[in-house]
């Protein structure tokens, strides 16, 4: 179904999404997060002065839309050349497109440094035909909205690949951002490109490899290019510790359905079953946090 192909012809699109740029790091990691971030944008820089063709990213630069100054400094100084974006939800105030102006992303395109396309379907937004892009007589469209294979997690929203390409057979190629997973798919004479993210930010991806794809505009296929990462670095500690937490936060509601003399003081009867029961000290914390924020 994933259609690639090594071709030696010139690239038109460098394709990318999700960047989620940030200085803080996140809580799976146990490398340097900061070196590989930007190592992973220099990687795709040199890509693009190797191919010189633009580079396409599909919504969410920041992981925040106000990024702090030392972020918008660096973003501004290392992006590659010829960067094209659109505005996911993470680069907007309230998830609201009518208050872009106030976001990083909107910094860097009134200071020349990203382009933001008049065409382009930001998030929220419902694809037009006025929307596509031609680059040699392929219709583009650039869409920040989750499309997926299979549903990524229970409840998700967005669209199946082929559902969106069989309700919008007006495009040739379509990139979509969200979703963190990279795939392809094509359908007829059509394309979907979901690049996935830049960075590996939770616990679920300890297996994923980002990657950024090259696209060619006179066939509408592409040929995939890992981005170098570090090993071992990626943890699922902080999950199962919260795994174990709950575990026994459960244990101890179970437990409060036993017997024991109910006096009149909730506090004195939290400390009756403390004194009763091996009550870890962090659950203790917990629950007496829980008390002052309900002004028992």
């Amino acid at each position: 179904m994933e259609r690639m192909k090594r071709i030696e012809r010139k690239p038109s699109l460098l394709l990318t999404s999700d960047w989620h740029l940030r200085e803080d790091t996140p809580t799976c990691w146990t490398g340097d997060f900061q070196e590989e971030q930007w190592n992973s944008v220099d990687f795709i820089s040199k890509l693009q002065k190797q191919y010189d063709c633009p580079v396409i990213h599909a919504g969410d630069l920041f992981h925040h839309w106000k990024p702090s100054p030392w972020l918008l400094t660096q973003a501004s100084a290392l992006l590659p050349q010829s960067f094209v974006s659109i505005y996911g939800q993470h680069d907007l105030p309230q998830h609201n497109l009518e208050l872009k102006d106030k976001s990083g992303l909107y910094n860097l395109m009134i200071n020349g440094r990203v382009g933001i396309p008049d065409r382009g379907c930001h998030y929220g937004q419902i694809p037009t035909v006025e929307m596509a892009f031609i680059i040699k007589d392929k219709r583009v469209l650039l869409w920040h909205h989750m499309t997926y294979i299979t549903p990524p997690f229970p409840g998700a929203t967005g669209g199946n690949v082929i559902s969106i390409l069989k309700k919008y057979p007006q495009f040739d190629l379509i990139i979509t951002g969200d979703n963190h997973q990279s795939f392809c798919v094509g359908h007829g004479k059509q394309l979907l490109v979901n690049p996935g993210n830049l960075t590996r930010q939770t616990a679920d991806q300890i297996d994923f490899h980002p990657r950024v794809a090259l696209w060619y505009a006179e066939t509408n296929t592409i040929e995939w290019v890992n981005i170098p990462i570090q090993q071992g670095v990626i943890t699922r500690e902080h999950l199962e510790k919260k795994e174990e937490r709950d575990e026994r936060l459960s244990a101890f509601i179970e437990k409060l359905d036993s017997d024991y003399e109910i006096g009149l003081s909730f506090e004195q009867n939290l400390e009756t079953y403390f004194g009763a029961n091996d009550t870890p000290p962090d659950v203790k914390q917990i629950i007496y946090k829980s008390i002052e924020n309900e002004n028992f």
